[in-house]
């Protein structure tokens, strides 16, 4: 999910070596947006900085000077993918997303650009691509080599290079001397080039959300090694035991599994459309490291993937269905574009730039068949068709090992920032990137995924960043940040009887579903929430003030749950109140309450009152 939209829905739920913050641009700025102080203006760069190729890009800038007393300096907010806009990413000209930033990094006059190829900055915009949610890595090797035609023959430009020399540019042209860089996610590996090619410009660094400067990994191996154990301190002792004793077994045998043998089946999409899903081991994994970014479907995860081993994979396939649609981004918000424009250039791949593109499937081979037993963690080799080598196989030359510039790295002062349930840039990763810096200090926070400021609600990473910046103690380890709701126990059996007590036991287990739906509609990559279906049809609509209504939604055949939800403001996991009316073929019919945990009501004539 964009950073800004992370943020804005987060907000829904909840000097001496500086000078003045106030630069004498060499550029005309302007107000815009909404927020108070707000200038915007453009800084024309380099096409091709060796001035082969003639022509500039207007890079789009975003400067909120700093405000207050104690003026502390500036500094660059640099966002992910790579494809995101830094500018529209965190959205200063919304005031409220400015305040939490002003909040965060108090006294910094702040800096936010859209990168060459995203947002304002000559966009890249390949349809096909952008659209593509779902196939084989040659399929999507094949679209990305059709968007590399579209782009032409500056695709070649938009390395992290390109990128981090245009950094250098906005700051030269905004007259600021020494500057910090907040990075998140590709935009820590952006902030580190930038201070390999720069280290006299950097003042500090705050990296969240780490990716080391040789990364990604061409075949995914650091994501897939480390992948079982941040799975297992997901779930702790006991937070996933009534869906399964080994979410990370259950995860690796089932992938293993699909990739053998792929599954298939119908299920209720988005607003009650029957749709047919195909699964393999690639589009579990996909679904896995996801769940970094949708907190309603990690704590889904373990109770449909359990489920799937045992032959039920309705509830799987029907949550791929529902992360895909909810997946899905416009180029404004993450260019996948240049997306593959960046990996493509960086990638550290076996074969050489200039190879033939029908060379490199044999180079892939070989890499493949040379990396050592255990590469891939308990997964099969067929696992590294997640990393970029597959996606960039069939880019035009030049592709790959651009390089960056040699440094060294700056010795200023480093925040390190890791989630304990981010998959996609794992812990282990920021720890190394930490320890190339003596100034370096590591935050990880359990229960939180990727993008920690913008996931943590407890505040917690927020406030070392503040006391970091104040040159207090930082904490190494932040408290566990419980999830939004429960995770899920086991999904009920397919046949049930209409007895009250199992009639209200299925109620329960179908209504911490929909809250793990609702959720995760909540948290919508695109920012665009849509109306989830049940397992079994029915409807999730989202309300006002942290509603959702349930239309015969169904989580277990013949048995429907209609009424308002609402959650009830306090701490986490949330709690919830109001009245269904049960319904089915499969159901004691009747009425029940929701007060906290407990269910209260009439059911088939029988009063129950049951826990969930």
């Amino acid at each position: 999910m964009p950073v800004g939209r992370r943020l804005a829905v987060l907000l829904a739920v909840v000097a001496a070596l500086w000078g003045p913050a106030a630069a004498h641009a060499a550029i005309p700025l302007a107000h815009c947006g909404q927020t108070v102080g707000l200038e915007c203006g453009t800084v024309a760069v380099p096409l091709d900085r060796t001035g082969a190729t003639p022509g500039t890009i207007g890079l789009h800038v975003e400067v909120l000077p700093a405000t207050g007393r104690n003026v502390r300096g500036v500094m660059f907010l640099i966002a992910g993918g790579p494809g995101q806009g830094s500018a529209g990413a965190f959205g200063l000209t919304t005031p409220d997303q400015a305040t939490l930033m002003q909040q965060t990094f108090p006294g910094f006059t702040l800096v936010a650009f859209d990168n060459r190829g995203t947002g304002k900055s000559g966009l890249i915009d390949c349809p096909p691509l952008q659209s593509k949610l779902e196939g084989s890595a040659e399929d999507f090797a094949a679209v990305a080599a059709t968007c590399a035609q579209t782009i032409g023959p500056t695709r070649q430009f938009y390395a992290t290079r390109d990128h981090a020399e245009d950094i250098e540019s906005v700051r030269t042209a905004l007259d600021f001397g020494r500057v910090g860089l907040y990075g998140v996610s590709y935009g820590t590996k952006l902030a580190l080039a930038y201070a390999l090619a720069h280290p006299a410009s950097v003042d500090r660094l705050v990296l969240d959300s780490v990716v080391p400067t040789d990364y990604p990994d061409a075949f995914d191996t650091n994501v897939l090694r480390q992948m079982p154990k941040t799975l297992n301190a997901f779930c702790g002792a006991t937070l996933c035991r009534a869906a399964t004793r080994n979410f990370a077994g259950d995860v690796a045998r089932l992938a293993n599994k699909l990739e053998a043998k792929p599954v298939s089946g119908t299920v209720f999409s988005i607003n009650g459309v029957k749709r047919a899903v195909h699964m393999n081991g690639e589009d579990l994994l996909t679904l896995v490291v996801d769940s970094d970014l949708s907190p309603g479907l990690a704590v889904e995860l373990p109770a449909a993937v359990h489920a799937a081993l045992g032959g039920q994979t309705r509830p799987l396939l029907r949550l791929l269905d529902l992360d895909r649609h909810l997946s899905a981004l416009t180029a404004e918000d993450l260019s996948i574009g240049l997306n593959a424009a960046t990996n493509c250039a960086d990638g550290i791949f076996p074969w050489s730039p200039d190879a033939p593109v029908s060379s490199r499937r044999t180079a892939i081979n070989a890499a493949i068949a040379a990396l050592p037993q255990g590469s891939f963690g308990p997964f099969g080799s067929w696992a590294a068709r997640l990393g970029t080598a597959y996606f960039c196989e069939q880019w035009p030359s030049p592709s790959g090992r651009v390089p960056l510039a040699n440094g060294p790295l700056p010795n200023v002062p480093v925040l390190v920032l890791s989630g304990g349930y981010d998959l996609r840039t794992p812990t282990d990763s920021a720890a190394a990137v930490a320890a190339a810096f003596p100034q370096s200090k590591l935050v990880v926070v359990p229960g939180v995924g990727h993008s920690v400021l913008g996931a943590d609600i407890t505040g917690c990473a927020q406030n070392a960043v503040l006391q970091w910046l104040s040159g207090g103690a930082v904490r190494a380890t932040c408290p566990r940040v419980p999830p939004f709701v429960k995770i899920l126990g086991a999904f009920p059996k397919l046949r049930v009887s209409r007895a009250a007590a199992t009639t209200a036991a299925v109620v329960g287990k179908g209504l911490r579903e929909a809250e793990a739906s609702w959720i995760q509609s909540l948290f919508a990559f695109s920012g665009t929430p849509l109306n989830p279906s049940g397992v079994y049809g029915g409807k999730l609509t989202l309300g006002q003030s942290l509603a959702f209504k349930l239309t015969r939604y169904s989580d277990t055949p013949g048995v429907a749950l209609t009424g308002k939800v609402t959650a009830v403001p306090g701490g986490l996991p949330l709690h919830f109140t109001g009245t269904i009316r049960v319904s089915g073929a499969s159901a004691a019919a009747g009425t029940l309450q929701i007060k906290g945990n407990r269910l209260v009501g009439k059911l088939g004539g029988r009063r129950v009152s049951a826990t969930f």
